[in-house]
C-alpha cells in the first residue's frame, strides 16, 4: 500500500503557463534568470539551497489533472550533489510524463542542457514482484560546486480523489516555493497550510495560489519525527458540484471510511478450503481470543510480496481477492489483512479494514480527511466482552482489537510501537473514522537482565547473564535471532558485550521465544580477563553495573529543532557480584534516583558478605517531547549513564 509512499517521492515540484519549447540544445531565458537569483548565507552544513520551487495544477471537468513542474536547486556542497537531479513516476495505464527537461548551470553562466537521451528509464521498487509504477529520471554526473540545476516537467494523471497535496520543502532551505491550482467553473477550492502558521492563498478567478519564503534548512536529528510528517505541507481539496461523484470528494473522515470500505467491500470472499483451513487452525481454541490469535498466526506466515497494478483504479488501497491470496499464499499489507478478514468472517468474527501510517505515529493530521495520509494496512477485530488485551479499544464500530498482520514478529495483543498513538482510519462504512491507536503501557514492552558474577583477584570475571523480554522488547530480541543462524545471534551477543566487557567471551547461548505469550528469553555464559582494574596489587576498580541500562543516547547539539519521539518501556537489572577472597568494599556509588514527566530512574547498591548486590530500574513513557524540551531530556539521560558507570573500589585486607 505505497499509494501515499510514492506521491511522496515524486511529489511535484514546479510548474508554469505553457511555453514555446526551445531548441533541445539551447536553455531558455528563465533558466539563467531563475540560476542567478541570490541566496542566503549557510552555515557549512547545508548541502544545497533550492532557489524556486512550483507546481501548477490544473483540473478539468473530468478530475484530469494536468500538473507542470519546476524547481532549481543550487549546490553548495560535495553532499549536496546528489541534489542534481530529477525524478518523476509514472505508471501503466495511468500518470504519464508528459515532457521532462533539465538544465546544469555552471558558476560563469555556460547551461549544459540534457539530451533526451540522458533520461533513464527504472523500475521503482526493485523489491517488488510487479510493480506499474517506474520512473524517469536525470541525474547530473559530478556537478560543480555552486552550480544549479534545474528542470521543468509536465505531468498528466487521472484524480483518484478530488484532493492534492504538495510538500513547500524537504530537508532543504528554500528560498521561494509555491502552488497553483486552477479548476473548472463552479468547482470550489480549500486548502489549509499544515505543519506551519496561517497561509493564506492569492485567488484569482478559478486559481488559488500559496506562496512560501524563506523556509529554513532542516536538520535530519535522532529521536525526532520523519521530516515529511513536519515540513509545511498544503493540502487541499477541489470540489465539483453536487451530483458530481467523480472524482469523490471528502468532507469527514467517516466520508473517507465509507469510501475505503466500498473499494474493498467484495475482496473478502471464501472458499470451501478457506473454511477447511478455519476449522483447522481453530479446533483447539476454546474462547474467541485463541481463534484470532490462531488465525493472526497463520496469515503472518503468509509472505509478504506486493503486486502494484491498476494503480489509477484503486489498485493501490483496493486488495486481491481473499481467495487468489489464500492460493498463492502472498500478498501485500493490505492483502494480509484482507485475507484475515475473510478468515475471521468464516470463524463468525466480523472485523475491518484499518488504513494506517507506517513508520511515525505522529505523521497523520486529523484536520484533513484525507485517504492519502495512509500506507500501511493492518486490521480491527470485533471482540465481545470476555476478550481483554492491551489492544482493544471503543470505536462507533463497537468494541475492536487492533492487530498487525503484516509483523510477523508480533504477536496479536500487541502492536508495533511506531504504530502505537497514531491516528488511524477505520473502515467500517458509515460507522468508521478517525480513531487513536492505544498505547501500551511501558510495563508491556519489558527487558530484564539478571546478572551473576564472580570477581577474581586480578580483575578477571566470570558471568553468566539471563534477559527476559516482552512486547516490542521481545520483538527486537526475536528478530535479531531469526535473522541468522545460531552462531551468527551468539556473534551479536559476544558484540554487545565487548562494548561493555572488554575482552568478554561467550561461552553459551540459549533461547527460547514463547510467541503466543509474546515473550522471548535468553541466556549466555561469558568471561573476561581484564573487566577490572587492578592497582599496585592492593586496589580492584571495576564498574558493577556490567551493562548499561537500555536508555537512549541524546548527542550534543546548539539547537534542536524536531520533537523528541520516546517509546515507552522497562528496563531491570540485577546484578549479584561476587567478590574475590581477601578484598573488602572499600568505595561504594551513592544511590541515585531522577523523576521527570517522560521517565524515571533508580539505582541502589547493598553490601552482603562477600557480594555486591546492584538494582537498577528505568521507565521511559510513550512521548512526544517538544524541542524546548531537549536540553532537559538530554540532562536526564546523561544522568542516567553516569550512575550507571560509577565505580566500585575494592581493597586487599
Amino acid at each position: 500500500m505505497r499509494k501515499l509512499i510514492f506521491a511522496v517521492a515524486a511529489i511535484a515540484i514546479a510548474a508554469w503557463p505553457a511555453l514555446t519549447r526551445p531548441k533541445e540544445k539551447e536553455a531558455p531565458g528563465w533558466v539563467s534568470e531563475i540560476a542567478t537569483r541570490p541566496a542566503p548565507a549557510y552555515p557549512g552544513r547545508v548541502p544545497a539551497v533550492v532557489l524556486f520551487e512550483e507546481k501548477r495544477v490544473t483540473v478539468d471537468s473530468s478530475g484530469m489533472m494536468n500538473i507542470a513542474n519546476r524547481r532549481a536547486v543550487k549546490i553548495l556542497t560535495h553532499e549536496g550533489k546528489s541534489e542534481a537531479a530529477v525524478v518523476e513516476s509514472y505508471e501503466k495505464g495511468g500518470r504519464q510524463v508528459k515532457d521532462l527537461h533539465a538544465w546544469l548551470v555552471a558558476p560563469g553562466g555556460f547551461a549544459k542542457t540534457f539530451e533526451k537521451s540522458s533520461v533513464e528509464d527504472l523500475g521503482a521498487y526493485s523489491d517488488d514482484l510487479y510493480n506499474d509504477f517506474r520512473l524517469r529520471r536525470i541525474k547530473a554526473d559530478n556537478p560543480e560546486i555552486g552550480s544549479v540545476f534545474v528542470y521543468d516537467s509536465e505531468v498528466q494523471e487521472k484524480a483518484t480523489e478530488a484532493q492534492d497535496s504538495f510538500a513547500f520543502q524537504d530537508d532543504l532551505p528554500s528560498v521561494e516555493s509555491r502552488y497553483s491550482i486552477t479548476v473548472p467553473a463552479g468547482w470550489t477550492i480549500s486548502g489549509k497550510v499544515l505543519n506551519y502558521g496561517s497561509v493564506q492563498p492569492v485567488v484569482d478567478g478559478n486559481t488559488s495560489t500559496w506562496v512560501l519564503k524563506g523556509l529554513p534548512f532542516r536538520e535530519r536529528e535522532e529521536f525526532a519525527p520523519r521530516l515529511y510528517g513536519t515540513a509545511p505541507l498544503l493540502a487541499v481539496d477541489f470540489q465539483p458540484p453536487s451530483g458530481i461523484a467523480d472524482p469523490p470528494s471528502f468532507k469527514t473522515w467517516s466520508d473517507v471510511s465509507q469510501w475505503h470500505t466500498g473499494i474493498a467491500a467484495q475482496q473478502a470472499d471464501i472458499n470451501a478450503d478457506m473454511e477447511a483451513k478455519v476449522r483447522e487452525l481453530t479446533a483447539g481454541a476454546s474462547s474467541e481470543y485463541d481463534k484470532i490469535r490462531a488465525i493472526g498466526r497463520f496469515v503472518q506466515t503468509v509472505r509478504y510480496i506486493e503486486i502494484a497494478m491498476d494503480l489509477s483504479d484503486y489498485g493501490g488501497v483496493r486488495p486481491h481477492l481473499a481467495t487468489q491470496v489464500f492460493a498463492k499464499q502472498y500478498g501485500d499489507c493490505k492483502d494480509k489483512a484482507n485475507l484475515m478478514r475473510a478468515l475471521l468472517k468464516s470463524a463468525g468474527i466480523p472485523s475491518y479494514l484499518v488504513a494506517i501510517y507506517s513508520g511515525d505515529r505522529t505523521f497523520v493530521k486529523k484536520e484533513w480527511a484525507s485517504p492519502s495520509q495512509f500506507n500501511h494496512m493492518i486490521l480491527a477485530v470485533q471482540v465481545s466482552g470476555q476478550t481483554n488485551a492491551p489492544t482493544v479499544i471503543g470505536s462507533t464500530a463497537g468494541r475492536v482489537l487492533l492487530f498487525d498482520p503484516t509483523d510477523g514478529k508480533t504477536p496479536v495483543g500487541d502492536l508495533p510501537s511506531y504504530e502505537q498513538g497514531s491516528y488511524a482510519l477505520l473502515c467500517a462504512g458509515a460507522r468508521g473514522g478517525l480513531v487513536r491507536m492505544p498505547v501500551l503501557s511501558p510495563e508491556a514492552n519489558l527487558l530484564s537482565q539478571t546478572i551473576s558474577a564472580t570477581l577474581d583477584s586480578s580483575g578477571g570475571i566470570t558471568a553468566s547473564l539471563a534477559s527476559e523480554s516482552t512486547g516490542q522488547a521481545a520483538r527486537r530480541e526475536r528478530g535479531l535471532y531469526e535473522e541468522g543462524s545460531p552462531e551468527q545471534y551468539k556473534s551479536r551477543v559476544e558484540g554487545y558485550l565487548a562494548y561493555y566487557v572488554k575482552g568478554a567471551t561467550v561461552a553459551k547461548v540459549g533461547a527460547r521465544d514463547s510467541f503466543d505469550q509474546d515473550r522471548f528469553s535468553a541466556t549466555l555464559d561469558f568471561s573476561s580477563d581484564h573487566y577490572g582494574q587492578l592497582m599496585q596489587g592492593q586496589m580492584l576498580v571495576f564498574n558493577p553495573a556490567v551493562v548499561e541500562p537500555a536508555a537512549v543516547h541524546l548527542p550534543v547539539v546548539k539547537e534542536r529543532l524536531e520533537p523528541i519521539i520516546l517509546n515507552g518501556k522497562v528496563y531491570r537489572k540485577h546484578v549479584t557480584l561476587t567478590l574475590p577472597p581477601g578484598f573488602a568494599v572499600d568505595e561504594t556509588p551513592s544511590p541515585f534516583s531522577a523523576d521527570a514527566p517522560f521517565a524515571r530512574f533508580s539505582i541502589t547498591y547493598r553490601k552482603e558478605p562477600g557480594k555486591l548486590i546492584v538494582d537498577e530500574e528505568l521507565r521511559t513513557e510513550t512521548i512526544a517531547l517538544p524541542a524546548s524540551d531537549y536540553a532537559t531530556a538530554k540532562k536526564f539521560f546523561d544522568n542516567v549513564f553516569g550512575a550507571d558507570s560509577q565505580s566500585v573500589v575494592l581493597v586487599k585486607n
